[in-house]
């Protein structure tokens, strides 16, 4: 018995797998990733969230952050180094839209290459006031550590 179980739970985690890379795929393949989103700013309609908010411009760990206001609260965000090299896609899914069934789908990348990926409790802060979630995509190899500074 344990080895049909054994083998469900590996078949579950491979078709879980695959859906996970088709939809990756998929939104690589969006109009997001044909953006020029590689450098700041990024274009129409983005704005820099510390000029919209009470928010300083460079947040450690998520860099100077971009959004479409009409994709809020998820997002994406952008964020940008120092240097204006875009090194993250920020998510900030609110914990009550989870817990009560909600889905974020389809959300854009702001570059199909992610190497990391960093998932943390948000108490609230000023454009997502209540509990989030948030679900950083880090999109080279030195991309936390640069955002980190």
């Amino acid at each position: 018995m344990s080895i049909e179980i054994n083998r469900f739970v590996v078949a579950l985690t491979s078709i879980t797998a695959l859906a996970v890379l088709s939809a990756c795929a998929a939104l690589a393949s969006g109009p997001e990733a044909n953006a020029k989103l590689d450098t700041m700013p990024p274009p129409a309609p983005y704005a820099q969230v510390s000029r919209l908010l009470p928010l300083p411009e460079f947040i450690p760990g998520l860099g100077t952050i971009f959004v479409a206001p009409d994709t809020l609260p998820a997002g994406p965000f952008l964020g940008y180094d120092r240097d204006g090299r875009l090194s993250a896609t920020i998510y900030m899914t609110p914990l009550k839209d989870l817990e009560g069934g909600i889905s974020f789908d389809d959300l854009a990348v702001g570059n199909s290459n992610v190497v990391s990926v960093d998932i943390y409790y948000n108490a609230g802060h000023p454009g997502v006031e209540a509990p989030h979630a948030h679900v950083v995509l880090f999109h080279d190899e030195g991309a936390k550590g640069r955002l980190a500074e």
